[in-house]
């Protein structure tokens, strides 16, 4: 069945209990809201700003949103884009969509003015909906925007050149539009990262979306009782579809804005989580802030958190051996996916498997996976590096607008996800790179993850990521960019001694330190490392020369 059929099963058997729970640490509560569903809870403390929906609010407001939007001749197959940092009405606003039956665009909110319009034009978009952080960047484009588009403000103050969320849906009605949605309608197009330039448009079926949250909640065994704590952006895959195992359980999420340690685990002991989903870089500042003395996990009440899981990249071993240190009681799993497989989950580890760290897991709920050689055709031997492709009902049905790109990445219905992997004798499935980061260097081919992995052990290395650079005789050469841990200082000296107990060819030939760019889901920008580095480093080859 299509997920908004869960939403409106919640309102039915759950809809006085909350649903979701906006929490804004950095905010002060200045007592301006005015909208009347919302309660404040927290009537005797301005810190943190705290808000909360039940079930039947949701669900009420998704049908206003989606009535307004019928009202305004949107209809099935026209697209509506969402460009809004996490906030209650993000969720409400995504649901009105699909409720329409038109399609569902999450815009990443790092994008500037031209990747809006990029993107609004590559998706054919009929409405924009954004909130304050995006007024200059709509602005900028506004005349072209606006042309044949309706644009919506949510947020007080509404720029001359958009309507006001508020005022449009005041007087809609809150009942279920009219509307037959079947899981075979189109329902949502998500965005690749655009880190290699400028995204593609992924379009995806209610099937895959009922799918992703159908699947995230047998993995992850949720419960009514239990409470799923959300940091990541909405507009991602996984933030989404991590919390859609809540949709389908009925039970409670908490939207966290910010991700200092401890934010994290003052939310987890204040709203009582049971689940957190972790990108490395929180784990990592967690476990330092730990290790420093700077915050005590025995000042927080964190008894009732049971599962912490990570995705969106690889996961230091190391890291989860630090981890179960402090909590040895934590159940945890990793997930690994792509957009065009709706998000993570097509192959999990498992929480029961534990004893794999290092592995992404197996093939996940109603999914296949295959390791296969350079013809895409033949499955490598056990132990052998080739593309990891999926099969299942999370595939996107294409790249909208772009049928060579389909053609490339979809094949007999299986998806070539450009992740070299390697499978163990018992099954579990190994990411060993990314296909276009992989290094050849003097003939040999470098996993540029191995190499992290072997860094990150370093006691004094944070964050590490390596790259290739162009060389006149060996074509490529490994550069190892650091960013040493706050207060420890690191030098190239000691970087290649520890590196020492690496084969030959794998070692770094170049270190360089610095911070590490990462997306907002936590993967690193590799290719802008190369940008950055790379034409430095043939400058500095030619003046050499």
């Amino acid at each position: 069945m299509p997920v908004i059929d869960y939403l409106e099963r919640n309102a039915d058997l759950y809809g006085d209990e909350v649903a979701l729970v906006e929490l804004n640490p950095e905010e002060k509560d200045t007592r301006r809201i005015t909208w009347k569903e919302f309660d404040l809870i927290q009537a005797d403390s301005f810190t943190p700003y705290r808000r909360e929906i039940t079930w039947k609010v949701f669900d009420e407001k998704a049908n206003r949103f989606a009535n307004m939007l019928i009202g305004r001749g949107i209809k099935k197959g026209d697209k509506v884009a969402i460009i809004m940092y996490n906030c209650l009405e993000w969720l409400p606003i995504y649901f009105g969509i699909l409720k329409t039956g038109a399609i569902a665009v999450p815009f990443n909110f790092r994008y500037d003015a031209d990747e809006i319009l990029y993107c609004a034009n590559l998706a054919e978009v009929d409405v924009i909906v954004f909130d304050p952080a995006f007024i200059g960047r709509i602005e900028q484009n506004a005349d072209v925007l606006s042309k044949n588009r309706l644009l919506i403000y949510v947020g007080d103050g509404c720029p001359m050149f958009a309507e006001s969320y508020r005022e449009l849906v005041a007087d809609c009605s809150s009942q279920r539009p009219n509307i037959e949605i079947s899981e075979e309608d189109f329902g949502a197009i998500y965005f690749s990262s655009g880190t290699t330039g400028f995204p593609k448009a992924i379009l995806h079926k209610h099937l895959s979306l009922t799918q992703a949250a159908e699947m995230e909640q047998k993995h992850h065994e949720t419960g009514r009782d239990d409470v799923f704590l959300c940091i990541p952006p909405l507009y991602h895959t996984g933030a989404k579809f991590h919390w859609m195992g809540s949709l389908v359980a009925g039970s409670r999420a908490v939207l966290l804005k910010g991700a200092k340690p401890e934010t994290i685990l003052s939310a987890v002991s204040n709203e009582k989580c049971t689940i957190v989903w972790l990108l490395v870089p929180w784990a990592q500042d967690i476990l330092d802030a730990f290790d420093r003395g700077d915050l005590n996990p025995k000042d927080f009440n964190l008894s009732q958190w049971r599962l912490m899981h990570i995705g969106a990249q690889p996961v230091p071993p190391s890291l989860i051996k630090r981890w179960k240190e402090y909590f040895p009681n934590h159940q945890y799993d990793t997930n690994y996916g792509l957009s065009e497989s709706t998000g993570p989950g097509c192959v999990h580890l498992g929480m029961e498997n534990i004893h794999k760290v290092g592995a992404i897991g197996i093939p996940g709920y109603r999914w296949e996976c295959r390791i296969v050689k350079e013809d895409g055709i033949t499955d490598v031997a056990p132990g052998d590096v080739g593309e990891l492709i999926v099969k299942g009902p999370g595939v996107m049905t294409c790249y909208y607008n772009n049928e060579e790109a389909t053609k490339e990445t979809i094949r007999d219905g299986w998806l070539f996800t450009g992740d070299m992997a390697k499978k163990d004798e018992d099954g579990f499935i190994y990411l060993v790179d990314r296909k276009k980061d992989v290094i050849v260097s003097g003939g040999e081919n470098i996993y540029p993850v191995q190499i992290e992995d072997y860094i990150r052990k370093n006691d004094k290395v944070k964050d590490v990521a390596v790259i290739g650079l162009a060389d006149q005789r060996l074509g490529e050469i490994t550069a190892a960019i650091i960013e040493p841990k706050e207060g420890m200082t690191l030098t190239e000296e000691e970087v290649n001694e520890f590196c020492l107990g690496m084969a030959r060819y794998k070692r770094p030939k170049k270190i360089i330190f610095t911070k590490i760019p990462r997306n907002a889901t936590g993967k690193i920008e590799k290719p802008k490392l190369r940008e950055m580095y790379g034409a430095a480093n043939l400058v500095e080859k030619e003046t050499n020369n």
